[in-house]
């Protein structure tokens, strides 16, 4: 045997989808995946699968924050998919992660469980499966209960992982004359973390002139304190000095929304104290994802 003969050859490797920053853009209640994926405890909402999108399509697919145990999917006795989001593997497009969990669920068998133990390679993202006529309305849950709703009460290492979530739940209320601004307490100090839709260094100039000019406040009574970096999103986090009501911060809400839209139209030359605001708001920044 020749000494070319005799060479190993390697397998190719699988193509892996390249990284997607902004991975939810195009889905209906964009900042809202995102805020459920990285900052609210306990909500759902559902989707609609597009008709043609393959076997066990044209069927809805219930969106969770968590699951038990954290775990990617599950198709409950009845059929109906459960798609969790707060998981520990991201294998460069989250997107195409999550799809993937919802095409092993749809050929999978009533009340198994789905997991994604490794990178699921080029396919289809979830802007492919999703219907886009398909709402995305929120539901946010004191707990987890509805983990086991329609069942009989749960026992053993089921309830133990229940009541060790709930206890862990921050209370949290979601805004409803605004996308994707979520109250919560945590401890004895209260926030409002709103995710933003526009461009992350827009808005950031935006904020910079409403910071430069005192008027970065949502309330008399709240404070920009910083902000998250999410998915090529903003999320600007307010402190509530007075523990201020999601009914209170409403009207409040949407007429700063319409201020930020405001200033995003402006396309002036920063001035010198906005220039500082920006670079000071800028080392307030925490990426998550």
């Amino acid at each position: 045997m020749g000494k070319k003969s005799r060479r190993r050859v390697k397998p190719a490797k699988a193509a892996t989808m390249p990284f997607v920053a902004r991975t939810f853009e195009g889905l209906p209640g964009e900042c809202d995946w995102v805020a459920l994926r990285e900052i609210v405890p306990s909500a759902t909402a559902t989707i609609k699968i597009a008709a043609d999108a393959g076997a066990g399509s044209d069927r809805s697919v219930r969106v969770c924050s968590l699951l038990p145990g954290g775990g990617a999917g599950l198709v409950r006795p009845d059929g109906v998919i459960w798609l969790g989001l707060q998981v520990q593997h991201n294998f460069g497009d989250i997107s195409r992660d999550l799809a993937a969990v919802v095409e092993l669920a749809m050929v999978a068998e009533p009340a198994s469980e789905v997991a994604l133990l490794e990178p699921p390679g080029v396919g289809r993202r979830l802007q492919d499966l999703v219907d886009p006529a398909s709402d995305f309305d929120v539901t946010v849950h004191e707990g987890f209960d509805f983990w086991v709703e329609g069942a009989d009460d749960p026992t053993g290492d089921l309830a133990d992982a229940l009541g060790a979530a709930n206890e862990a739940v921050a209370p949290t209320v979601r805004l409803s004359s605004v996308e994707a601004a979520y109250r919560t307490d945590m401890g004895e100090r209260q926030y409002l973390r709103w995710v933003q839709p526009h461009d992350e260094e827009r808005l950031l100039t935006a904020l910079a002139r409403l910071r430069a000019a005192g008027r970065d406040a949502v309330t008399d009574s709240t404070r920009l304190i910083g902000m998250f970096r999410a998915h090529g999103l903003l999320v600007p986090v307010w402190e509530l000095d007075d523990a201020a009501s999601a009914e209170a911060l409403e009207e409040p809400a949407a007429a700063f929304g319409s201020t930020v839209d405001e200033m995003m139209a402006d396309t002036s030359d920063l001035t010198t104290a906005e220039r500082s605001a920006r670079n000071a708001l800028a080392t307030r920044q925490l990426t998550i994802r």
